[in-house]
């Protein structure tokens, strides 16, 4: 049987009387892609911010690989193998698309104090990040100042900044929130084309179905904190509890 690459017990965050996450247990499997859903105050984001180490929980564990990183610092748990992107784009916009790349690496490689200096003639994080930016198409924007890209590529610069990393676990935060089709459509293709390559498991939080069900081994249904529902794309459209709560109007497109 295959060991869980992330193992999540009893995970509960308390907020004065607010109970954001409510004894969640989640085991994920290598290479597989996860879906996190749930309407608005669900406890997604409260539960990235826990695996991520940007909160510590009131109760609960988290493994990664076997290793206990609960209530790590987000620095430790980045350099273990667990990465995230967020719902807003982390990028700097005064710099070029490779140079958020390079940044990325020079960090990730531990010389983050005088990376422009290092990466400048540093020929192998060079072509690491012609690379990364090669995988995900956006070679012919390499030299654009990232302020002035459209959004859509913003987010695949976020993207690549985060495999810069060099993750097993890559969590996405909203990754097509604010896209036109067309750039949803080309999200979604790189997931499905990330994940191919067996080279990464993802967590993804989104709200759009039509992408979760494009990308998604499993889905996680959360509703006012707690797990509703687990299990396939399948299982969860036919789960009454599910449409109910979350899918509701959906379920005419759900059924399709």
């Amino acid at each position: 049987m295959t060991q869980p690459i992330l193992q999540v017990s009893h995970l509960t965050k308390r907020f004065g009387g607010v109970t954001a996450v409510s004894d969640v247990s989640l085991d994920v499997t290598p290479k597989e892609t996860l879906a996190i859903i749930g309407p608005n105050g669900a406890g997604k984001t409260t539960f990235y911010n826990l695996l991520s180490g940007r909160m510590i929980p009131t109760e609960g564990t988290i493994l990664f690989e076997g290793q206990d990183i609960t209530g790590l610092p987000p620095h430790r748990i980045s350099r273990m193998g667990v990465s995230r992107s967020f719902q807003l784009n982390n990028i700097f916009n005064e710099m070029t698309v490779r140079e958020n790349v390079e940044v990325a690496l020079t960090a990730y490689h531990g010389q983050s104090r005088r990376w422009s200096n290092i990466a400048s003639r540093n020929r192998p994080i060079q072509q690491e990040a012609d690379t990364l930016l090669e995988r995900l198409s956006l070679t012919d924007l390499a030299q654009r100042r990232a302020g002035v890209i459209s959004y859509g590529d913003k987010r695949l610069v976020e993207i690549a900044m985060v495999l810069a990393t060099r993750p097993q676990l890559v969590l996405l935060d909203e990754p097509t929130a604010g896209m036109t089709p067309d750039e949803t459509h080309r999200v979604t293709a790189l997931v499905n084309s990330l994940a191919a390559t067996g080279d990464y498991t993802f967590l993804i939080t989104e709200h759009d179905m039509g992408v979760v069900f494009d990308v998604a081994d499993r889905i996680l249904v959360m509703h006012r904190g707690q797990t509703l529902a687990l299990g396939s794309p399948q299982e969860v459209k036919m789960n009454p509890e599910v449409r109910q709560a979350y899918l509701g109007n959906a379920e005419e497109e759900l059924a399709s």
